[in-house]
């Protein structure tokens, strides 16, 4: 071969191998830009779905809650305070407690007898002798009672509610408690009662707030316990009772029914100290007071 063609034929090997090269490098760079843009579409489809989920999810909810908001913007029974009279009834759970005005000193009683000292678990009580008493535990009752109710105005309504409640009270001293009735020294003395509860309450309402309705209540009542007492108790108390009432409560206007959620305080106004026991048993336990009155607390559920 001669020298002309051997350079021939090197200049079409190098032009041979820079396009193969080129076409090499070429391909590397389509095949990268291809693969980009099919990431590029993945991640989009991916970002699509995410986001076509979340609509999913917020139409839910929309239509959930537009559902409940209807719910709470249907308001119940919605003549039921225009009626004049309406009946129902009551059940709650009370705690009863004392008011206990005590002498200074047992002697400042008039009834107390200064000669006749008093043995109460070998101790001598004299007329020198401090003595209090508390109640030693709130133990709860039981409160069941009939709700009748006058439409006054669009605000007030007088409600009359006769009920029955059952209720203890737990008494402590400062002086060990002996009873004839039971052996050793006991920790308290129980008095347990049953009221005829006779309360008569003005109720002025706010105003009605969808299906709610926040009120307060007033009034005087009047108690009779029929509870059996003997003259053996310790501490004897009068079965007729007058005391001031108030309180707050909250109406909710259910489907078919209104159910009222009352806090009341009954506030004693009279003295229920009565004469001492038989005397077989110590007087100083009665003694020791000047004046006794008893406090009421009633949670109650009105449905009417």
């Amino acid at each position: 071969m001669s020298l002309a063609a051997c350079r021939i034929f090197t200049n079409q090997a190098k032009k041979v191998n820079f396009w193969h090269c080129h076409y090499l490098h070429r391909s590397k760079i389509d095949s990268s830009y291809n693969n980009f843009v099919l990431l590029w579409f993945l991640s989009v489809v991916d970002t699509c779905l995410i986001v076509k989920r979340l609509l999913y999810i917020l139409i839910f909810l929309l239509v959930g809650f537009s559902s409940v908001a209807q719910r709470l913007l249907l308001k119940n029974l919605t003549t039921f305070d225009d009626k004049r009279v309406h009946f129902g009834f009551s059940l709650g759970i009370n705690t009863v407690d004392f008011n206990f005005d005590h002498f200074s000193v047992i002697g400042n009683n008039p009834k107390f007898d200064p000669v006749n000292f008093e043995n109460v678990g070998g101790n001598i009580i004299d007329s020198s002798r401090v003595i209090r008493a508390d109640i030693s535990r709130l133990v709860p009752g039981f409160t069941v009672g009939i709700v009748t109710n006058l439409r006054l105005s669009e605000s007030f309504d007088l409600r009359f509610l006769p009920g029955m409640s059952f209720a203890e009270r737990r008494i402590v001293y400062n002086i060990p408690i002996v009873d004839v009735n039971s052996t050793g020294e006991n920790k308290f003395f129980s008095i347990k009662s049953t009221f005829l509860d006779f309360p008569l309450l003005v109720k002025y309402k706010s105003r009605k707030m969808n299906n709610q309705r926040p009120y307060i209540i007033s009034g005087v009542a009047y108690r009779i316990d029929i509870s059996k007492t003997g003259q053996e108790d310790l501490v004897r108390l009068k079965p007729f009772s007058a005391s001031a009432e108030v309180g707050v409560g909250w109406d909710t206007y259910l489907q078919f029914f209104r159910l009222s959620t009352e806090l009341k305080f009954s506030f004693g106004m009279d003295n229920i100290l009565d004469n001492g026991p038989k005397s077989t048993q110590p007087q100083v336990y009665t003694n020791a007071f000047s004046r006794l009155s008893s406090n009421m607390f009633v949670l109650s559920f009105h449905f009417e």
